[in-house]
């Protein structure tokens, strides 16, 4: 029939976009309007094949086969057919299996059935290649249409562009219609804390308390020298003696003996936790005190929603909201807002910035999790995700907190 067939390997496309667009081929690098890219790929199926378009087939990977929000949305649209294999991770990378065998079942049967006159192609994997040649034997044109590669050299299987009738290269400029590398840069959210340098926490000097004892310590060795590392009196061999200014487990310890005088704030932050091995074990001390019981009692957004409302949420995550970690934590920000009975909750909040409650901020997390900012079950929220919805979340919140914080006739 005079019909125009795409079938897509979402892997293969998105995979390459982020390799051109971000320099890596993690698609989590990578924000897409999927509306824009369906579109697109209608309009230039038709226009290179002068067929009109039957429909197009999306194959692409799910942990356990499992539709991802971004699948939901795209099985609802119009003359899109979602087909799904599995993602699996093996050595720390994730691979989809059973994506190119349902591929090669469709398009060998769309070929058989005469359902098409032409099928375009946007993959390049090498094991299509049996089914290229079958589609072509059954009297079908296939377009083989390649992402453009970010070294310039060829991503796709030599064999497979060698046996397509007709060959494109979607260029960058085509790709940026619908797809677009995430910018962190900008975003309203504060920068992520340093990552304390043990080198430089051993070398920074210790309080005049700590360092007294060392130094009575080094007057008396200097009173009874002995070579470092060698003989002691009773014919044991010492370990050489830690240089000045480099805390000792002991030291530690005494800086939170009762009586020791407390370390400088630019040396050891009141937020710091020390912890040491000793016989005992690890020690652990609390960093930070408690949530107070006005905060841990916030309601979460699952506490202020109706079952009306779960399933209009529902329907927007679907049709509405692309998934970009910033965008999320706008959403979610704007529900819990919106059904918040005591605004004063709202000032408490405030007060706290940067810092999100740990019940709303564990529910912030899980609920971006949906949009498939998880690659597995197992797997964690990348960290610039994680700041990112954040700081969409304190976006939101920010200008009805301001307004409930002004005087009242302002």
């Amino acid at each position: 029939m005079d019909r125009c067939i795409v079938l897509v390997d979402a892997g293969y496309l998105l995979g390459a976009a982020a390799s051109l667009l971000a320099g890596e081929p993690s698609r989590s690098r990578i924000t897409v309007d999927h509306p824009a890219l369906i579109q697109a790929l209608r309009e230039r199926a038709e226009a290179e094949t002068g067929r009109p378009l039957l429909r197009i087939y999306w194959f692409d990977g799910a942990p356990d086969r499992v539709p991802q929000p971004e699948h939901r949305r795209l099985r609802v649209m119009p003359r899109v057919t979602v087909r799904l294999g599995a993602l699996t991770r093996t050595d720390g990378r994730w691979a989809q299996k059973g994506v190119d065998a349902a591929m090669h079942a469709e398009l060998t049967e769309l070929a058989r059935n005469r359902a098409c006159s032409d099928i375009v192609l946007v993959t390049g994997d090498g094991d299509l290649l049996p089914g290229m040649m079958a589609a072509k034997e059954h009297g079908v044109a296939v377009h083989l249409w390649a992402v453009q590669a970010a070294d310039g050299d060829y991503n796709q299987s030599e064999d497979l562009v060698a046996e397509a009738d007709e060959r494109r290269v979607l260029d960058r400029a085509w790709i940026i219609q619908a797809v677009r590398a995430k910018e962190l840069t900008g975003v309203c959210a504060p920068p992520p804390p340093p990552r304390p340098d043990i080198a430089a926490i051993l070398s920074a000097p210790l309080p005049e308390s700590a360092l007294a004892p060392a130094g009575e310590r080094a007057d008396e060795e200097t009173a009874h020298p002995h070579p470092v590392g060698g003989p002691a009196r009773n014919g044991t061999e010492e370990r050489p003696s830690a240089p000045k200014g480099v805390p000792t487990p002991k030291d530690l310890a005494a800086l939170r003996a009762p009586g020791a005088a407390a370390p400088h704030p630019a040396q050891h932050p009141a937020s710091a936790t020390l912890r040491w091995s000793s016989d005992k074990g690890w020690v652990d001390r609390p960093a930070t005190p408690a949530e107070p019981p006005e905060v841990a009692s916030m309601p979460t957004l699952a506490q202020l929603t109706t079952a009306e409302q779960r399933w209009a949420d529902r329907e927007e995550d679907i049709t509405t909201v692309g998934g970009d970690p910033y965008e999320v934590g706008q959403v979610f920000a704007r529900r819990w807002m919106s059904r918040l009975g005591d605004q004063g909750h709202l000032h408490r909040l405030s007060s706290m910035y940067p810092r999100i409650p740990h019940r709303i901020d564990g529910e912030l997390l899980r609920y971006a999790a949906r949009f498939g900012l998880l690659a597995h079950k197992d797997d964690q929220i990348d960290e610039h995700d994680r700041y990112a919805i954040r700081a969409g979340f304190w976006r939101e919140f920010d200008v009805p907190a301001a307004a409930a914080d002004a005087p009242a006739g302002e």
